[in-house]
Order: structure tokens, then C-alpha cells, then sequence
């Protein structure tokens, strides 16, 4: 029916994208438009486009998902694919609303009897306060995530609990294998030995720390902000006897002492320091370290567009989170004074690594919903389902990056081979 309330949304829509929707729609009278061979947007009631009305774009769209407004049939992961087509072509870059077009999206919008007040957004958005990446506030945006249930990322991940890439040698391999196969590269290109003594800045739940006191005898001592992951390391130690051997602490890398230990690693944490602090992150890298000791970071990367994931990230899952080119990082881990020595691009482990994640959220989602919510599931189905396309279409990547810190006559230690490759 050229006339229902889909074909007129449609209408609209397409007159602002210059050519056909990527996608089907339905509305809440059950009319349809767009494309049958597609995944169909549905939008299940007005308030749904209340929301794009008061956040045009990827929050308006989020806060829909989430609260279940607006929902999709069909392929989530091919809907998001069809939308970064048009992005990629310039379609979407080239859609602004000019004065006659809010005239007209409001009086469509009346006619549909659409408009009234903004909708609450989501109880899950992070409303943080305070001076950008103060002690305070970086503590609260870890807290918003990193401590939403230990239950749940039980439930998510392997059992060695690393939240974090995995290496794999073959898309067959298990998450479980992947990640114990990145655990033993880093202890590797750390040339861990037994004796020795590793820092850990931004532990997550212990992967590394257990991974590498009980495979390769070192002493270590671990960092985190969330309460939550400090009491999951503590039982984790207890349960291995390594309480001796492994210290882990909530504190802040801004609070360390100055005490150099053998090897520094620090894995998925940097995104979380913010740009202008990152220099103090990478002199604290350079400081905590021995000469001649040996620094691994595992660092998520982006453009110079939406460095901080995007407004949907920023919001629901990494409040302050900033990503830059790879390049940028490692200028600033030699002007901090680090000899950079590989750099290890892994982006398609990402793709398979989330892809895991995201497989195992679908199959357990009664108890995810049980353990963090209906709205709470949604927002990590969307989050899972972007971030696994965003690394396959080179839109984010992840490296490792090894540095070494040379002593006062620039000797690095370091062999001139890649011995960790094996």
C-alpha cells in the first residue's frame, strides 16, 4: 500500500538517501516496505522513532535496539553490512537535513502521530562525572563495565577468562586453544623465565597472571580498577596455590611505585588512558621496566574517525575509551624513551575471537537475560554483532606491540630474530 505508514517512512527515507533502502522496514500497524530478500528493520511502536527524533543516528538507533523499540528480522550482522556499504559509498555522509527537511520529517512525523516528549534513555548509558580521565572518573567508567556481573563474563568467555584477542593458528581451533595460544606467545616475546618478575597494568581477570606464574614460574604482580575482577583474581590464585608467587592490586597505573620489574605487559588496557594521558601511560611503561626488560602492549586501533568507538560504544560499553592509528601509538611509546621492536597486526583474530563471544551470548541467552537483563543482553548483542564486523572491514584493527628499554649505552638486549615465533 503506497500510502501506509512503512511506504510513507520509507518514502522519506530514500528521498533522503537518493536511492532505495539497503533494508526492509515494518511498523507497528504491521504495513511493510523496502526490500523482501533483506533483514527488516521493525519498528514495534511510535516511540521507537521518538527516539531517532531526539538522537538522529547510531544513538537514537542503539537506544531503540535496546530497549526492544526497534528491533531486526533476519541477519543482524548483514543488516549492519548493508548500512556500512552506504556509508562506504558516500551515501549516507551526503544525507543533511536542511530547514525543508525537518519541516517536513516533523509533519510527518505528527501525521503518524509520532510526536511528544524525548523517551528516557536506557537505564545502561554511562553517566559519568567529573574531570575527563581523572582518578575518579576513569575509576567509574571501568566500574560500568568491567563490573557489570562476573557471572556473565564467566559465562561468555573460556576458561582462562582473557578479555582480550586470541591468537589462532586455524579458524578451527577452540576460543579455549586461541587464547591459551596468545597467553603463551606473550610470555613468550616477554622471554619470560622462571624467577623473573612481571607487571601486569589493567590485569582483567588474570589470564596473563595465572598463564604465566604457572607456566613459566615468574613472579607477578597485577593491576585493576574494578572491584569486581580483584575478587575473581584473588579466588582464581587461591585455586591454583599461586597466592605466593602473585600479588594483585586495585590501583591505578598513575600510582605505581617506582619499582622496575623484569617484564611489563599490558593487554587491552591503553584504549582506556585517553589521549592526553597517554604519554604519562607510556613513561610509567618505560619506568616500571628494568633496561634491557622487555614491554608488551596489546592495543585496539582506529582512524581519526570516531576514535572513541562511535556513539553507541561511548554510551553503553567503554565510556572515555579513545583508539588512534597504530603509527600514533607508537611514537608514543619512543618518545617515552622505548626502542619499538615488533609490531604484530592480529585484526582477523579479533573477527573470530568476537564471533566467538557472540556465539556463546545466542546460546545462552536465557541465562544472559537472567544475569543482566533483557535490555542488558541487547546491548551486548549489539555490541558483539558491530564489533566482529567492525574488525573484519578494517574499520578497527588490534596489534601487539613489543618494545625493550634500552640501557644507558643502548644496548637492548634484544636478538635481532623473531625467537617467540614458533
Amino acid at each position: 500500500m503506497p500510502n501506509s505508514t512503512a511506504h510513507r517512512l520509507a518514502s522519506f527515507a530514500e528521498k533522503l538517501l537518493g536511492g532505495q533502502l539497503p533494508v526492509g522496514l515494518r511498523t507497528w500497524d504491521g504495513s511493510q516496505a523496502g526490500p523482501v530478500d533483506a533483514p527488516t528493520v521493525v519498528l514495534r511502536n511510535r516511540r521507537a522513532l521518538r527516539r531517532l527524533l531526539f538522537a538522529p543516528g547510531e544513538l537514537g538507533l542503539a537506544r531503540a535496539y535496546v530497549t526492544g523499540d526497534l528491533d531486526v528480522e533476519g541477519d543482524l550482522a548483514d543488516g549492519f553490512r548493508r548500512i556500512w556499504a552506504l556509508t562506504r559509498s558516500g551515501e549516507l555522509n551526503r544525507v543533511k537535513l536542511g530547514p525543508r527537511d525537518w519541516a517536513e520529517a516533523v509533519k510527518l512525523a505528527a501525521s503518524l502521530g509520532v510526536v511528544g516528549p524525548p523517551p528516557k534513555p536506557p537505564a545502561e548509558e554511562a553517566r559519568l562525572t567529573g574531570k575527563l580521565h581523572s582518578l575518579l572518573r576513569d575509576k567509574s567508567a571501568i566500574a560500568h563495565h568491567y563490573d557489570l556481573s562476573n557471572a556473565f563474563y564467566q559465562l561468555l568467555m573460556d576458561e582462562s577468562m582473557a578479555y582480550s584477542s586470541a591468537y589462532f593458528t586455524s579458524e578451527s581451533q577452540s576460543l579455549e586453544e586461541a587464547q591459551h595460544d596468545k597467553l603463551e606467545m606473550i610470555c613468550r616475546k616477554l622471554g619470560l623465565r622462571p624467577g623473573m618478575r612481571l607487571l601486569d597494568i589493567g590485569c582483567g581477570w588474570g589470564s596473563l597472571l595465572v598463564h604465566a606464574a604457572k607456566h613459566h614460574g615468574v613472579h607477578a604482580v597485577g593491576i585493576t580498577l574494578s572491584g569486581e575482577q580483584l575478587q575473581h583474581i584473588r579466588a582464581r590464585l587461591a585455586q591454583h596455590d599461586l597466592e605466593d608467587r602473585v600479588e594483585v592490586r586495585r590501583q591505578d597505573y598513575r600510582e605505581l611505585p617506582d619499582a622496575p620489574f623484569d617484564a611489563v605487559a599490558s593487554i587491552e588496557m591503553g584504549e582506556h588512558v585517553g589521549e592526553i594521558n597517554y604519554p604519562t601511560y607510556a613513561a610509567t611503561l618505560h619506568k616500571m621496566v628494568k633496561p634491557g626488560g622487555r614491554v608488551l602492549i596489546q592495543q585496539m586501533s582506529r582512524g581519526n574517525v570516531a576514535p572513541g568507538g562511535g556513539a553507541f560504544i561511548e554510551r553503553y560499553i567503554a565510556p572515555d575509551m579513545t583508539m588512534r592509528p597504530v603509527g600514533r601509538t607508537v611514537d608514543h611509546l619512543e618518545n617515552a624513551g622505548l626502542e619499538v621492536r615488533d609490531v604484530h597486526a592480529m585484526r582477523e583474530h579479533y573477527v573470530w575471537t568476537v564471533r566467538a563471544w557472540a556465539d556463546t551470548l545466542e546460546e545462552n541467552w536465557a541465562d544472559v537475560v537472567a544475569l543482566i537483563g533483557e535490555t542488558g543482553a541487547r546491548v551486548w548483542r549489539l555490541y558483539l554483532v558491530g564489533g566482529a564486523l567492525a574488525f573484519e572491514e578494517n574499520r578497527m584493527g588490534v596489534d601487539q606491540i613489543l618494545s625493550v628499554r634500552p640501557d644507558e649505552h643502548g644496548v637492548s638486549g634484544m636478538p635481532a630474530t623473531r625467537e617467540w615465533l614458533r
